[in-house]
């Protein structure tokens, strides 16, 4: 799977790993980030510990492949949006998504709605980007520690 990255792994986690190990939350968060990983926080802090408090660069590349298929779950909404579209438009009605929000699986209030809607852009009687709304709600808040 990363084959085509190891290059570039390997240029980050030495230019932010500097002791050639990672060994603070700090470098293991930018180290990530910088290579388009969105961990949280407790994630973070959890792999830094499972590999005793230090990661050398193995450790690093183990806990990237274990983060990535974590980060699949974009991709298998958006193929479940797919899977609905029979007409294959690659949109969904605002009404539609917004009942969907309000009635289906842990059920969002109409606040938390509107909040999205307003960060995705999305106009009530409008057709949803369904890619470009998971992509929106997906994305991880701001971790600040």
């Amino acid at each position: 799977m990363f084959s085509n990255c190891g290059t570039e792994f390997r240029e980050c986690f030495y230019l932010f790993a500097r002791s050639g190990q990672i060994k603070t939350l700090d470098e293991l968060t930018t180290t990530m980030r910088s290579l388009g990983m969105s961990p949280t926080i407790q994630e973070l802090n959890k792999y830094l510990k499972d590999k005793g408090g230090k990661m050398s660069f193995a450790d690093f590349l183990d806990v990237m492949h274990i983060h990535s298929r974590a980060e699949d779950l974009p991709r298998e909404i958006v193929d479940a949006f797919k899977a609905a579209d029979n007409a294959k438009k690659g949109t969904i009605p605002a009404k539609q998504l917004r009942h969907m929000l309000l009635h289906w699986g842990e059920q969002l209030s109409n606040k938390e709605v509107e909040q999205i809607f307003r960060e995705a852009n999305v106009t009530p009687n409008g057709q949803v980007q369904y890619e470009d709304f998971v992509k929106i709600a997906c994305a991880p808040v701001p971790d600040y520690y």
